[in-house]
């Protein structure tokens, strides 16, 4: 890895962990910057930095140090919202690998890979959440309020940052910023 990679991926590190402190309220709960910064990850870096990036930030926060949105430590996997932050890497992964497989890089394209990235985060994420809420730290709650309360009311904010990462990933494509 060149020291020009090392760089980067320490910059979406920091971005990703400045974007989980910056909470925008919605209605009676908050969303943050966190999945605009993986998105950008993969689309800027590639799958290979991107996903690299990404893993650094969860391993750095499994190691203790508190970048995430609830501190951090190896406690942290067994939160029910840990699926979210697995969900992340392989987001940033595909992100990175099928941006580079467009025939076009436009808004609508990249929008396309932005909103199957958040697909991966919502399987992942809603799936550990009601697992771990019931059989683990034994919290029960229904498939349908998992549903409904982890995926579907997370859609719009989340759309809409998949909106902003396609915006900002063209401009950084256009001026050369890409990795490949």
């Amino acid at each position: 890895m060149s020291i020009k990679e090392l760089i980067l991926c320490a910059l979406f590190i920091a971005l990703i962990t400045i974007g989980t402190f910056i909470k925008i309220p919605l209605g009676g709960d908050y969303f943050t910057l966190q999945f605009l910064f993986t998105l950008l990850a993969g689309l800027i870096l590639g799958a290979r930095l991107g996903m690299f990036a990404v893993a650094s930030y969860v391993i750095i926060g499994l190691l203790g140090v508190p970048v995430f949105a609830s501190g951090g430590g190896l406690g942290y996997i067994i939160q029910p919202t840990f699926g979210y932050l697995l969900g992340f890497i392989l987001q940033a992964y595909f992100c990175g690998k099928f941006s580079r497989k467009l025939q076009q890089i436009n808004f609508s394209s990249v929008l396309g890979v932005n909103t199957v990235g958040m697909l991966i985060v919502y399987a992942i994420g809603v799936t550990w959440f009601y697992v771990f809420s019931n059989y683990v730290v034994d919290s029960p709650i229904s498939a349908w309020a998992v549903f409904i309360y982890c995926g579907v009311l997370q859609v719009p904010p989340d759309f809409l940052l998949c909106m902003a990462a396609a915006k900002i990933a063209i401009r950084c494509h256009n001026s050369g910023l890409w990795l490949n």
